[in-house]
């Protein structure tokens, strides 16, 4: 079981640059893809961007160029690099685990609680 957990939100400026941390405890974590989702108050989960397990990134329009997602295999920890921030970022960031890199929520099997993530103006 790779049950992940986010750390690292919180309140930043516009602007300004946060780095999120998605952790497991499964040793069989680096052969998992990750995927981060972020959802606004009363809006849907959406994908903003996934790392595979070979490293391979793919990112949402709206934050390519921004966000930048890496992985530590010998910490077994996935980040996701936050750079420029907008008030429209504001959302809560989840991150995910699965066999394969994908774009929708139900491809992945393991979610993390969330970290909140909000942007002033």
């Amino acid at each position: 079981q790779v049950q992940p957990v986010e750390s690292g939100g919180g309140l930043v400026q516009a602007g300004g640059s946060l780095r999120l941390s998605c952790a497991a405890s499964g040793r069989t974590f680096s052969n998992y893809a990750c995927g981060w989702f972020r959802q606004a108050p009363g809006e849907e989960r959406v994908f903003v961007g996934y790392i595979s397990s070979g490293g391979l990134t793919y990112y949402a329009d709206s934050v390519k160029g921004r966000f930048t997602i890496s992985r530590d295999s010998a910490k077994r920890t996935v980040y996701l690099q936050m750079n420029s921030l907008k008030p429209e970022d504001t959302a809560v960031y989840y991150c995910a685990s699965g066999w394969t890199p994908a774009t929708t929520p139900n491809s992945y099997t393991y979610w993390g609680k969330g970290t909140l993530v909000t942007v002033s103006s």
